[in-house]
């Protein structure tokens, strides 16, 4: 028997421009806010990705907080989207304020300022507005194709905006004047345009009423606090996995993003990291259009993922040694075949945390959509964030300075293995860690056993 259709092809492409504006935030951030503050401010590398690594301390806490606020969270507007809506007006404020240290602050002030500004974005607005976005999935649709159809859509938009943003984003600093002012500019309309996207994102798609998400289903098992929802996700062994995987892959992220450093001082043009992006992002984009077709065509999400990644473990490979030829035609062959591989995770990983969730509710008879969902922001920022601290830290190491002209060969060297070798020992940690990852036939042995059709 066919499942039920809940949405319309509008309500889909509607719910994915939402990923748009969290990339506005995340890619510029991830992309340029350490070259902002090495380069243009002149902070030390390894005090920021220090700071960088305290503030995801708050992070975990605030991912499990805000995931559980939204499972308790009843109004006109739903669960998950009146704290989409609000909480991206806090992205666009603290996004701007990331970039926009002021010159006349100390040295230690403006570290100050970097890092309160670091935490509210990160632990506090993106939190809370990319949970209930990433929970949407499971509060407006019950069938597992839309919702596969849902991530595909969803990041088609976020490697498309990705791809603009590492695309124009050193070409419009450059056209604003350059400096501290023009990377200011540069944030004020890019936190514009996303607080439109968001806002129209929030209002292309609606929560299915309680009683329809609740039909079929036995919720007399429903009160719980914080400290139960962190102890049934952690009793969740494919929950943990999903946050490893999304730590490894984030970190994997955090070493392309440091590309721009790459290009500059062994490539010697920085306008080659716009070319890098499409490398990376346009695979990806080809790729998820057909993900649902992919999913039917290999019987499911575990064989897709897992043949994925393998593939992306093999372009690596290909990166390392057409880097070290020095072959530029190359290593973009490669990035594009390791982007291809990683594709098919990115668009279905809505629903195989939707079927994650599923195995909560098989195992402890208790329903935590939202705070499911967490997993998919606490591995974005803590791996984001512990990316980014790796990066700070390999470059104060490797002795280099923003504001110097040249930098010394142990910096060169150290750029080397931060961008083709390190990308290369995450994925194959991600492929491991993918092929425990079978949460369906948990789920359908799990059904079997208690009689559910």
């Amino acid at each position: 028997m066919e499942e039920k259709r809940y949405l319309k092809w509008y309500n889909k492409v509607g719910y994915g421009s939402g990923d748009f504006a969290g990339n506005v935030v995340y890619a510029f951030l991830s992309s340029f806010v350490m070259l902002y503050l090495t380069n243009t401010v002149g902070l030390n590398p390894g005090i920021i990705g220090t700071l960088i690594m305290v503030s995801k301390l708050f992070d975990g806490i605030s991912d499990m907080f805000f995931g559980t606020m939204i499972d308790k969270t009843k109004s006109r507007l739903g669960k998950a989207r009146p704290w989409m809506l609000y909480a991206y007006i806090g992205c666009a404020v603290t996004l701007v304020a990331n970039f926009a240290i002021p010159d006349s602050l100390g040295t230690t002030a403006q570290y100050v300022w970097f890092f309160i500004a670091y935490t509210l974005l990160n632990a506090v607005f993106f939190t809370a507005n990319n949970i209930a976005y990433a929970s949407l999935v499971t509060f407006c649709t019950k069938n597992s194709r839309e919702r596969v159809e849902m991530g595909s859509w969803r990041f088609i938009f976020a490697f498309s905006t990705s791809l603009l943003i590492q695309s124009v984003t050193v070409q419009f600093v450059r056209a604003a004047g350059g400096g501290a002012a023009a990377w200011r500019t540069v944030a004020v309309v890019y936190a514009i345009i996303g607080l439109i996207v968001n806002t129209i994102s929030v209002f292309s798609i609606k929560e299915l009423p309680e009683e329809e998400l609740k039909a079929g289903k036995d919720h007399t098992e429903e009160k719980y606090g914080l400290i139960e929802a962190a102890k049934l996700l952690f009793s969740n062994k494919y929950y943990l996995m999903i946050c490893a995987t999304y730590i490894c892959q984030q970190i994997y992220s955090a070493m392309l993003n440091m590309g721009i450093y790459y290009m500059i001082y062994i490539l010697k043009n920085e306008n080659l990291y716009s070319v890098f992006s499409w490398a990376i992002n346009i695979p990806v984009i080809v790729a998820m259009c057909i993900t649902p077709m992919l999913v039917e065509k290999m019987k499911g999400l575990y064989r897709m993922n897992f043949a994925g990644y393998v593939l992306g473990t093999v372009g690596r490979v290909g990166v390392i040694f057409a880097g070290y030829m020095g072959s530029v035609p190359l290593m973009l062959t490669f990035t594009a075949i390791a982007a291809l591989g990683m594709a098919p995770w990115q668009g279905d990983m809505g629903a195989v945390i939707a079927s994650c969730s599923e195995y909560t509710y098989l195992t402890k008879h208790k329903h935590i959509d939202g705070t499911m969902y967490s997993c998919t922001s606490l591995g974005i920022k803590i791996g984001g964030g512990i990316g980014t601290a790796i990066v700070g830290w390999l470059l104060e190491i490797s002795g280099y300075v923003g504001t110097n002209a040249t930098q010394p060969a142990s910096a060169i060297t150290m750029l080397q293995v931060m961008y083709l070798w390190l990308p290369f020992v995450f994925e194959i940690l991600i492929t491991i860690l993918l092929s425990k990852m079978n949460v369906e036939a948990a789920n359908e042995k799990l059904r079997r056993e208690k009689g559910i059709e």
